[in-house]
């Protein structure tokens, strides 16, 4: 009888690719697609020709973001063929099956199981009952450096506002539970998460629409509300016994946002508040069906930084909206001075499908759209460069994003983030003479030595 060896030879793990458009909340859709995936079998591509089939997760709030989500998914079709279309843009099915009709499925936002369940048609596991049950070595998938962390906490929003289309996208508020949230955030931590981003589309609504539940975490309840979530965050640590960064975004300024500031105060939260304000002008505000406080913001704003004073506020404003006259505008300008927000993004208003604002009259012309944006800029970048200059001189704590490599004569710089400025979205802290085993993710002190009108460049000094 023979005793050679029979070898089983188990076929190469289906791969997909991933085009991720839009904002962070889409980010993190993406991870957990590619999570289940990566669970049942999957492997990941990193180019169109490797992949089975491609995922292109789209963004659906602008006209213009709509034009780069179809421009993405005819890429893909011309690069592999075969593409299933997720997110906000999967809402419009026909308009995508119109311009391409060979795409293989087109779901909502956050529709997980329908995606992985197209994927499953398209492309399905072929390592059999076995295999797909080892565990991956490296845990979730991130689409983020290892660093930092998206830490989405609610779907939805229960907001009318006139110029947006996110609850239809979207839904309603849908908050999670404050223990499956902690539970989240600790094992991002424990894998070497030194700053988590909190993520949603209201942050301080969160919570509102299962009446603030009470779970219990670590021995005792711990309410779904923004205040709890916040101070529980402040209690993690990471591997060396230091508190991660938490960084809030799309903050409203509810009442209970004052509650928070004590907390940025004493080190539990990073002092940083990103604040969809969108206007100033009260008419403006009306006609956006947002509150229209703006001079009881401006004495919170005050309060906030009389109680902490390295408070840092981001936010954006759209300019051009249907009806704002010149004296709407110099309104905004005037607040801007007042509130002296460290970091502004700007928007021309832009017409989406199915938002209100599109039949309101008043509609400003493109030139004049264009010339206040230039304004904008140039006021907030004013802004921006007195605060930063303000800075020269003082040791800052800084969070490594990249290391370079070493010149001709050894000398090495980086890039990495002081608390006031998030990922992607705001400005640098720029590293000289950074010695040769500094890694991404590291916290290290600086001494602020010069800066422009968004960054700072300093040097690293001793701890």
């Amino acid at each position: 009888m023979s005793s050679e060896n029979t070898i089983t030879v188990l076929p190469d793990a289906p791969k997909v690719g991933m085009v991720s458009l839009g904002c962070p909340k889409a980010l993190v859709d993406s991870e957990r697609i590619l999570t289940r995936l990566r669970a049942d079998g999957y492997a990941m591509s990193p180019d169109y020709a490797g992949a089975d089939v491609v995922l292109v997760n789209t963004c659906g709030f602008l006209d213009s973001a709509k034009e780069e989500s179809l421009a993405a998914i005819g890429e893909a079709i011309a690069e592999n063929g075969r593409v299933i279309v997720t997110g906000c843009m999967g809402n419009e099915a026909d308009v995508i099956r119109a311009r391409f009709p060979d795409v293989l499925a087109v779901t909502g936002a956050h529709q997980y199981e329908q995606v992985v369940d197209a994927v499953h048609t398209a492309a399905p596991p072929s390592q059999g009952p076995f295999v797909d049950l080892i565990p991956s070595r490296d845990g979730e998938v991130k689409l983020t450096p290892r660093h930092y962390s998206y830490l989405k906490i609610s779907e939805g929003c229960n907001h009318s506002c006139s110029f947006c289309i996110i609850p239809q996208l979207r839904g309603k508020l849908a908050s999670r539970r404050i223990d499956a949230v902690l539970r989240e955030a600790e094992k991002l931590v424990a894998a070497g998460t030194q700053e988590l981003l909190v993520i949603s589309q209201d942050t301080s609504a969160y919570g509102v629409d299962i009446r603030h539940e009470s779970r219990m975490w670590k021995g005792r309840e711990v309410r779904a509300h923004m205040t709890d979530l916040a101070r529980e965050l402040g209690n993690l640590r990471t591997a060396d016994g230091t508190p991660p960064w938490v960084r809030m975004h799309y903050v409203y300024p509810y009442p209970h946002v004052d509650d928070i500031i004590p907390l940025m105060a004493e080190g539990l939260i990073t002092p940083y508040l990103d604040i969809p304000f969108q206007h100033a002008a009260p008419n403006v505000l009306r006609a956006m069906k947002r509150p229209a406080n703006e001079a009881k913001v401006l004495e919170r704003v005050k309060k906030w930084r009389e109680i902490c004073p390295d408070l840092a506020i981001r936010s954006s404003f759209v300019v051009g909206f249907p009806g704002e006259t010149e004296e709407d505008f110099q309104y905004l300008l005037d607040w801007l001075d007042e509130a002296q927000l460290d970091r502004v993004g700007g928007f021309r208003f832009e017409p989406v499908e199915g938002a209100t604002a599109n039949d309101l009259p008043g509609a400003v012309p493109e030139a004049v759209k264009e010339e206040r944006y230039a304004r904008l800029m140039e006021k907030t970048e004013a802004i921006s460069a007195a605060r930063l200059q303000a800075k020269i001189g003082r040791t800052i704590p800084v969070i490594i994003d990249e290391v370079g490599e070493a010149d001709e004569e050894g000398d090495r710089g980086a890039t990495g983030r002081s608390q006031a400025d998030a990922p992607e979205i705001d400005g640098q802290v720029l590293l000289r003479d950074v010695p040769a085993d500094l890694a991404p993710g590291d916290i290290v002190r600086v001494h602020v030595e010069d800066a422009d009108a968004h960054d700072l460049f300093g040097v690293i000094v001793e701890n």
